[in-house]
């Protein structure tokens, strides 16, 4: 096709909303690929930010996936709020679907901020089972019967990496702030001035005409969104986080875990995969049959803890990184996503991490 960027077999073309779509050259492949990915950059970022990933996922896996990296959420436009960018995914991806009426699957992989916009958009998508008369009109034979549907797709992976799932306002929960109270106290006042809408909703300190923060509602089937509905209708749902070294996200939040239950760790599992530390398959907790959580004196708050509670009505894989012996450990926040490849080409591992597990 014309304005395609041919390399090593894949090809990469601009969509006509702007993102980066990644398939393989070779047609017989591309005929066959039934299975969207759908890559969601972090703040200030852009479709270029999983460039790397894309490839690597297209060249491993030819004739399974395409790879649509979303860029309706470029740059400064991702301070307009998680509830507007999740807006516009979940647009951008009902566009891309059209344009591909052979996509059966759908799966996100979604770094940091990008997570929860995710999150926000398959709560947008969402159709329940046997549900008829879809305002987004899709062929009926896509539409599932059992857990439901994200825009008429299979739910397969639901993919974060260093994503802040339990917001940003908690103690150590930005690491550049280095646990001192006073100053994360004054990051919560002033983040809107700095980031926005979206800064309001990270800190929890949004308030919709007098509806609960954002996130909060997240963790629940929440007015015509349904949002814990649609990411329980995934076959998987993984959450990768750096254990140390990302000053932009703290380990709590992006391994959705209280303090008490982050893990202890010494080293790599194995020679593949050099920077993963720790890996732990989380069952679903049924609220209603949990006993009562015993807050901790650890900087904790109720919010938190209600988050922590809502994500773990649903499993999860959780995968602990690590790159403190890295020459980059203090871009940890990039490297895990191998923003760049030249310069975060020590990543790479979790991106293979990422997809060797993809088809289990």
């Amino acid at each position: 096709m014309e304005n395609d960027t041919v390399e090593n077999g894949v090809c990469s073309s601009e969509s006509e909303n702007g993102g980066q779509d990644v398939r393989s050259c070779d047609e017989s492949d591309a005929s066959s690929d039934d299975h969207l990915v759908v890559m969601v950059h972090g703040i200030f970022g852009s479709a270029t930010d999983w460039k790397f990933a894309a490839e690597q996922f297209v060249r491993i896996l030819p004739d399974k996936v395409f790879v649509h990296c979303s860029e309706r959420n470029t740059a400064m436009l991702t301070l307009d709020g998680i509830d507007v960018m999740g807006d516009r995914l979940a647009g951008e991806v009902l566009h891309v679907i059209k344009q591909k009426p052979r996509l059966r699957k759908i799966s996100f992989v979604a770094h940091s901020l990008g997570g929860l916009v995710a999150r926000y958009a398959i709560g947008r998508l969402f159709r329940p089972p046997r549900r008829e008369n879809a305002e987004d009109v899709l062929p009926k034979s896509r539409v599932l019967q059992s857990k439901g549907a994200i825009a008429g797709l299979e739910p397969m992976n639901f993919i974060t990496v260093a994503t802040p799932h339990l917001g940003s306002r908690g103690n150590k929960q930005i690491p550049c702030l280095f646990g001192v109270i006073a100053l994360e106290k004054a990051a919560a006042l002033i983040g809107h001035w700095i980031f926005g809408r979206t800064g309001q909703q990270l800190f929890l300190a949004d308030d919709d005409d007098g509806k609960p923060p954002l996130l909060v509602r997240m963790v629940e089937d929440y007015g015509e969104c349904h949002f814990m509905s649609a990411l329980g209708s995934f076959k998987r749902r993984v959450a990768y986080s750096n254990v140390g070294y990302d000053h932009i996200v703290g380990w709590r939040t992006s391994s959705i875990r209280r303090n008490s239950e982050l893990p202890k760790w010494e080293d790599c599992l194995n020679d593949k995969y050099l920077h993963i530390v720790y890996e732990e398959h989380c069952k679903a907790h049924d609220i209603e049959q949990c006993e009562p959580i015993v807050m901790e004196d650890d900087g904790s708050d109720k919010l938190e803890e209600e988050l922590v509670t809502g994500l773990s009505r649903v499993s999860w894989e959780k995968v602990d990184v690590s790159f403190h012996s890295s020459r980059l450990r203090f871009s940890a926040h990039s490297v895990i996503q191998v923003k760049d490849h030249y310069m975060h080409s020590e990543g790479a591992d979790v991106i293979q991490h990422i997809i060797d597990h993809f088809l289990v």
